[in-house]
């Protein structure tokens, strides 16, 4: 079989190669992949867990987590960032991020949530584009909340985080530059935000950030605006993304839908499958910090790991029947936030929340839901990203 798992044209047509992903945990898990660097693509659940697991052996920091190359000056400025670093200094900016992720503070959030897609489904009505109309504002809205921003900006958080990720897609970005520049612009607004919470704090993340921890320590200005900046994609793009794709996925899978209709609890376990098939995170890159053997192959010292959380997700060794898709599925041991180790994601029990509360009024409000287009796919291999999904409200 002919392998090629970075065609963003693939991407963009079809979503992830699924066949070619499962065709590899079954016959080369840890596959050496063609490419300028060539790299390795690990494709199987345990070897995904174990590279995300062991940051000692597989750095975020030495060439970054994102798959493409960049020059070492853009290397040198991203390390600053939390993905893009590897214990202790990630876990001392983890830990100073931590506070405004408590699960108090997330679960105050709660009828906050309600209330946003309260609003955003009770204006929808006939034939609406999903994702801009419901799936897009819902996180949005959500970060506004969370930084203390005006609902207003939400359109330029929202431009700013299409131009940073969608890089590679004409609808977003031309260039890598403007991606880059979509980024000083956002690092701008998180200053201007730092200045008016220095000068009138709130009960907001912001303000919680800005000031010192128990031990005294604060985040400095760089350190802030790459936070914000990661906040606002991270936030972003995963559950808006998870939303999109798991809607699609209710209609491929109608009878899915239908469970969903006749018990809306079942959001609270169709929340962790939308992520597990969806995969909206579709790969993260790794160094290698020394020679070691993974899967039975032999990686050099500073060769390039690729995990892809969309194949792990279905790999049928840790998930009975993979390749359905189940509202109900119960154990989920998805990796759909990260394998484990240090960089699980911060925000996975905002974004189930936000998909529990979603997928539970869309099922009691419009249980005649029904795809009336086609959809219109990223072109990116990073995030498995939808642009477009028509339905109708009825």
């Amino acid at each position: 079989m002919r392998i090629d798992l970075v065609d963003q044209d693939h991407y963009a047509s079809a979503g992830p190669p699924h066949d070619q992903l499962r065709w590899l945990r079954e016959n080369d898990p840890v596959h050496r992949h063609d490419g300028e660097p060539a790299f390795w693509a690990v494709t199987r659940y345990d070897e995904v867990v174990h590279v995300s697991r062991h940051s000692e052996l597989f750095s975020s920091h030495r060439r970054l987590a994102i798959f493409n190359e960049t020059t070492d000056e853009q290397v040198e400025m991203q390390r600053l960032m939390m993905l893009n670093q590897d214990p202790p200094e990630h876990t001392r900016r983890r830990s100073l991020v931590n506070r405004g992720f408590t699960p108090r503070t997330i679960g105050a959030l709660e009828q906050h949530i309600r209330d946003i897609c309260d609003d955003l489904l009770g204006k929808c009505t006939g034939e609406v584009d999903f994702v801009t109309e419901v799936a897009a504002p819902l996180p949005l809205y959500v970060i506004c909340e969370l930084l203390g921003a005006p609902v207003s900006d939400r359109d330029k958080i929202f431009s700013w985080s299409n131009r940073m990720i969608g890089a590679q897609d004409p609808d977003y970005g031309d260039s890598e530059d403007d991606g880059s520049a979509a980024a000083m612009e956002l690092y701008a607004y998180a200053n201007r935000l730092a200045a008016l919470r220095r000068a009138g704090p709130r009960d907001d993340i912001v303000t919680k950030l800005l000031q010192p921890d128990e031990n005294g320590e604060t985040l400095d200005e760089n350190e802030f605006d790459l936070f914000v900046l990661l906040l606002v994609v991270a936030g972003n793009e995963t559950t808006r993304n998870a939303a999109s794709g798991g809607m699609l996925a209710l209609f491929d899978h109608p009878a899915q839908w239908d469970r969903l209709v006749a018990d809306p609890s079942l959001a609270r376990t169709a929340a962790d499958e939308i992520v597990r098939w969806v995969s909206p995170v579709n790969l993260f890159r790794r160094t290698a910090t020394r020679d070691l053997v993974l899967g039975g192959k032999e990686i050099r010292e500073n060769d390039k790991v690729v995990v892809f959380y969309s194949s792990a997700n279905r790999d049928a060794s840790v998930f009975p029947d993979a390749e359905v898709f189940d509202v109900a599925r119960d154990p989920n041991p998805h990796i759909g936030f990260g394998g484990g180790g240090a960089h699980f994601c911060l925000g996975n029990h905002l974004a189930k929340l936000e998909l529990r509360i979603l997928f539970e009024q869309l099922a009691r409000r419009y249980p005649r839901l029904r795809r009336s287009g086609e959809p219109r796919r990223l072109r990116s291999n990073f995030i498995n990203g939808i642009k477009e999904l028509p339905v109708t409200l009825t």
